[in-house]
């Protein structure tokens, strides 16, 4: 059962408090934006809409079709979808003006997000909250210019955003810490987990780690050690199991039996040394890239494979959240 967070305490700037949002603004409507549309939906916001590209608004409108069953069972989402409160526009000041909250998914190129915010700054209330899913763009990039820089956090989240709990939440010393604590409780009130990054690093905490492990997962490839299938086996049917129950630390944690990380420290300290000083460096190379063209070519389809990606995610969250 989802416990519901107390309300922040408000420091700095006042913002919003987020019992009170009813109006969400999704500017930048692509396979994230859209997903954070159809969540804020499935728990019955009023969603407005703002993306230029031709064919937008249909194809957010299949994705949440798509997600609508998914969110049925994870977020207590009604039957059908209340289209009545999905808002779609023509102009990023018409989507932000009467905002309680901004969750923006643009493209990752610096100086088109800046010029973005300074769209977005000049037509809503200095106290709304803009929260980028930025996966790689620092604070630093975001808010360059910006007039009210305390109230523009990074809210990344883990695709699909619908689905999958995460939200890295990004704010420094030039954050406003209530705009921190509200964007904070918001979504935990939407069912996600949001953990808290003290400073920009690139690719925050997430894609840091996935990184880790997807480049010493592709240097054995690259070794002919193992083929990137069954190196993906080995990620999912070994530890990717325990990391869906509990992170790397506690379960090394767990595996020192009653005297915990320590004693699986004193006891197996050195062996994880050793793992770690022969962990390769890889580059990509064009070798490479055919060998995994050539390796996911076998699989199924991507419709067939993200549909069973996210029957079993369904099923991984019922057991774990």
């Amino acid at each position: 059962m989802t416990t519901e967070p107390a309300r922040p305490h408000q420091r700095g700037r006042r913002m919003k408090n987020w019992p009170d949002y009813q109006k969400i603004a999704i500017v930048g409507a692509g396979t994230i934006g859209g997903s954070w549309a159809a969540l804020f939906l499935a728990k019955g916001y009023d969603v407005t809409v703002f993306d230029p590209a031709p064919g937008a608004d249909a194809a957010v409108k299949t994705l949440i079709e798509g997600a609508w069953p998914a969110l049925r069972q994870l977020a207590g989402a009604p039957e059908t979808p209340q289209w009545a409160s999905l808002h779609f526009v023509d102009e990023v000041a018409e989507a932000v003006a009467n905002a309680d909250f901004v969750q923006e998914s643009g493209p990752e190129k610096p100086e088109f997000k800046q010029t973005l915010f300074a769209q977005m700054e000049a037509a809503m209330p200095a106290e709304t909250i803009i929260a980028s899913s930025t996966s790689g763009l620092t604070l630093e990039q975001l808010r360059s210019g910006a007039k009210h820089p305390g109230r523009i956090l990074v809210g990344h989240p883990f695709n699909p955003p619908h689905l999958v709990p995460l939200v890295e939440v990004v704010g420094d010393e030039k954050t406003d810490p209530a705009a921190i604590e509200t964007a904070m409780a918001f979504y935990q009130h939407l069912g996600k987990v949001p953990v808290r990054l003290t400073r920009s690093v690139i690719g925050h905490l997430a894609n840091r780690l996935q990184g880790a492990v997807w480049r010493e997962a592709l240097y054995l490839v690259s070794q002919g050690i193992a083929s990137a299938r069954d190196v993906d086996a080995a990620v999912a049917f070994g530890p990717g199991l325990r990391w869906a129950i509990m992170g790397p630390t506690t379960t090394f944690h767990l595996g020192g039996g009653p005297g915990g990380v320590g004693a699986f420290i004193d006891k197996l300290g050195p062996a994880v040394q050793t793992w770690w000083d022969d962990l390769g460096t890889l580059e990509w190379t064009p070798e490479l890239i055919e060998r995994l063209k050539t390796e996911m070519a076998e699989l199924p389809d991507y419709q067939t494979l993200r549909a069973e990606r996210d029957e079993k995610l369904v099923e991984i969250i019922k057991l774990v959240k």
